[in-house]
């Protein structure tokens, strides 16, 4: 097996990914950008494959102790009449729930576990990597403080893995002309409330369409009986280029967006109401790269964002990130004896699955028929039957969840992702 593997990045994605491969019984160490990982951010949602995994890691029980399960997903228009409706999680059979949290409770969780099971001498703060040099024998990961004059820091290993995100160092020195993300023009708003429970509040909601849309799902339970929600307001902003760097926690200003919504008061819902009683929101573009023609060269790949930044369609963001790491996993414990195979094998299997994720999210997604469902009835319908008909939004959502891996026949055997031969 491999000797140490040094992972630089410390999100969602790295710290999984050490936490797999310390349960396969590899030396891992974890290198993160920021001084202190704190609980940022908003509500992220994980789909039951990316749950199965995590539960093959012993996480199960705290991460459904801090979440919401939702049972439902329901599609509305942007007048709040019903599309669809479909059970999720354990209600569509699944052995596994879909589970709505926090993103930074998430994180808090799996950086407790890495402390406690790898130990706090192997979590590395403040290490920011800012260059690779590699032998046939070894790679040499170069970090350096985001702040200060400190020397750099050199750590080698047998593998690096880079998980380091959509504007990972490196992905730019295997593809430095790459440049910035790709924008289509929407820009998205995203908050917290607390809030009385929305419908059952069990449900996801989606309504209005892809040039316009808001999204919203409950992350925590509250003891007065409210629920803390998490909110998503979208609009395509045409014509307009983006000049700045996007940033998960860039504060957005209510008076950018808030107009777009003020008519979007449903039966219920009142939309601009729960976005006001927000203390405050996100302002965030949606970005994603062009898939790549590998991940793996030689003793390094990359994982996650920085493999397959994608548009956050489809709750696949952080799920994938989790499957990355666990399939990453079993490719070294089924080449123990060659990493650089292991590898190899690892970019195979992952790489052309989440590049075709990356363009579903590009061509909609699961949100095709709202886009048809709006350029049909623009102005409201009678009965959604004549708009559009049962199977064609089956077609779309079954396909979607085929393309993501979480179709419910794949996951039907139970076995973790990390117990395969590959």
């Amino acid at each position: 097996m491999p000797g140490t593997i040094i992972i630089a990045g410390g999100g969602i994605g790295g710290l999984a990914t050490a936490l797999s491969l310390h349960q396969a019984g590899l030396e891992v160490e974890v290198h993160e950008s920021v001084e202190q990982i704190g609980a940022l951010g908003v509500g992220i949602n994980l789909l039951p494959h990316a749950v199965r995994e995590l539960d093959a890691l012993g996480l199960l029980p705290e991460l459904e102790a801090a979440a919401v399960a939702p049972a439902t997903l329901a599609y509305f228009t942007k007048r709040g009449e019903p599309i669809w409706d479909e059970p999720r999680g354990r209600s569509a059979g699944y052995g596994w729930p879909q589970l709505s949290i926090h993103r930074g409770t998430l994180q808090r969780l799996l950086l407790d576990a890495a402390l406690d099971r790898i130990g706090p001498d192997r979590v590395h703060t403040g290490h920011h990597l800012v260059d690779v040099a590699e032998t046939d024998s070894a790679v040499t990961a170069h970090f350096a403080p985001r702040r200060g004059a400190e020397p750099t820091i050199s750590v080698t290993s047998d593998v690096l893995i880079a998980a380091d995100g959509i504007h990972s160092v490196m992905r730019s020195i295997r593809y430095p002309d790459e440049g910035m993300p790709k924008w289509n023009g929407a820009m998205l708003w995203r908050g917290l409330a607390e809030a009385p429970p929305v419908l059952d509040g069990r449900t996801m909601i989606w309504a209005g369409h892809p040039d316009q849309k808001f999204v919203g799902y409950p992350i925590a339970d509250l003891p007065d009986g409210r629920q803390l929600f998490n909110f998503i307001a979208e609009f395509r902003m045409h014509g307009v280029e983006l000049t700045e760097r996007e940033d998960w926690n860039q504060p957005g200003v209510l008076d950018d967006f808030i107009g777009r919504f003020e008519s979007w008061v449903f039966p219920w819902l009142d939309v601009p109401a729960l976005i006001r009683s927000s203390s405050g929101t996100y302002r965030f573009p949606m970005v994603d790269r062009d898939p790549v023609d590998r991940w793996s060269f030689g003793r390094t790949t990359l994982l996650g964002d920085a493999a397959h930044p994608m548009y956050p369609i489809g709750s696949n963001g952080a799920s994938q990130a989790i499957l990355d790491a666990r399939v990453l996993t079993a490719c070294l414990r089924s080449y123990p004896d060659d990493p650089v195979r292991a590898l190899e094998r690892y970019d195979e299997e992952r790489r052309p699955a989440t590049g075709g994720i990356v363009l579903a999210n590009r061509g909609f997604g699961p949100e095709l028929p709202m886009k048809l469902v709006e350029e049909r009835a623009p102005d409201g319908f009678a009965d959604i039957a004549d708009v559009i008909t049962p199977d064609e939004i089956a077609d779309v959502t079954e396909g979607y969840r085929r393309t993501a891996g979480f179709a419910l026949a794949a996951l039907a055997d139970g076995i973790s992702l990390a117990d395969r031969t590959y």
